[in-house]
């Protein structure tokens, strides 16, 4: 692995694969008692967080710990951030404090790999605007793979707000380095700009009909619509929404048996994503978010632990 995760690009399929055997070894420890690894024992890493977010900051922190790491979490909002400070004074005033590594999480894209070029210590992007959150994709890639096994040649379907989406952008990455076919859903306004040109060159396929695409996936990744994020009219109303692209339960019925149902959360029930779906059998949102700490722990493993105690 490189020395920072910015981008799934970082990754080799090899690398995938490598801190996949780690997470399950991880994923082992959440059913003990006694939680806690020596790994990282004497390290201290920084949750810098200038997005709200619970799954993602939550979940790092209690990899961390986990990993006998001392975790401290800081926010924009209750930081000299809020006060006018830059980005690049907060970085090197958190760091210069012995920090050995930083989560950054920011409204903006690329401020986490420009982050990287300001400090010597390893930095994980913990999503950076409508850029990419390489944990995430992971998490999501190392669920499917314990349901599925092997993902060469399974198809998966990710369906949603594709535009505001830095999930969709590292997970159509992540699934094409293990050998998945892609199609992207979404409405024509929800269609990122020049996604075709992308498409092409990255090997995933794109569709305005969802129940076109449903009866051959192996596996389908509802994503939140971002209203938060949204300045005009996407589309009508969320009623409308739902009756195209929501994952209803009259759609839940064309699935193939056995077909695992993701959602990187927060969920809109009623929205992307009907109760009946949320809860069905085959949904893996929980699996997901357990999944989610055993990944981040491989992950910081394999960044900070160090040769001597690999």
């Amino acid at each position: 692995m490189n020395k920072h995760l910015l981008s799934i690009d970082d990754l080799s399929a090899g690398d995938i694969e490598q801190l996949f055997t780690t997470a399950a070894e991880m994923h082992d420890v959440q059913r003990r008692e006694v939680k806690k690894l020596p790994a990282l024992r004497g390290r201290t890493v920084i949750n810098l967080f200038f997005e709200d977010s619970t799954r993602t900051r939550s979940s790092f922190e209690i990899a961390g710990k986990w990993l006998s790491a001392d975790v401290i979490n800081l926010s924009a909002k209750g930081s000299s951030a809020s006060k006018g400070e830059s980005l690049r004074d907060t970085v090197l005033t958190v760091t210069a404090m012995g920090v050995d590594g930083l989560v950054v999480r920011h409204g903006a894209s690329g401020a986490a790999e420009q982050i990287s070029r300001w400090i010597d210590v390893p930095v994980i992007n913990a999503g950076d605007g409508t850029h990419e959150h390489p944990t995430q994709a992971l998490l999501d890639s190392y669920t499917l793979t314990r349901k599925l096994g092997s993902l060469e040649g399974k198809h998966v379907a990710i369906v949603g707000d594709l535009t505001h989406s830095r999930v969709f952008r590292s997970n159509v990455k992540c699934l094409a380095k293990l050998g998945a076919t892609v199609t992207v859903v979404a409405p024509p306004t929800l269609m990122p700009a020049g996604v075709g040109d992308w498409s092409k060159t990255a090997g995933f396929a794109t569709s305005y009909d969802l129940d076109a695409v449903l009866p051959s996936a192996d596996a389908v990744m509802m994503l939140r619509v971002q209203r938060e994020r949204m300045s005009g009219g996407f589309f009508p109303t969320a009623r409308e929404y739902t009756v195209g692209y929501g994952l209803t339960r009259d759609r839940l019925a064309v699935l193939k048996p056995g077909t695992p149902i993701l959602h990187p959360g927060p969920m809109n029930r009623g929205l992307e994503i009907s109760a009946d779906a949320a809860d069905a059998l085959d949904s893996v949102v929980l699996d997901q978010v357990s999944a989610g700490v055993a990944v981040r722990m491989s992950v910081l493993y394999h960044l900070l632990a160090g040769e001597e105690t690999k």
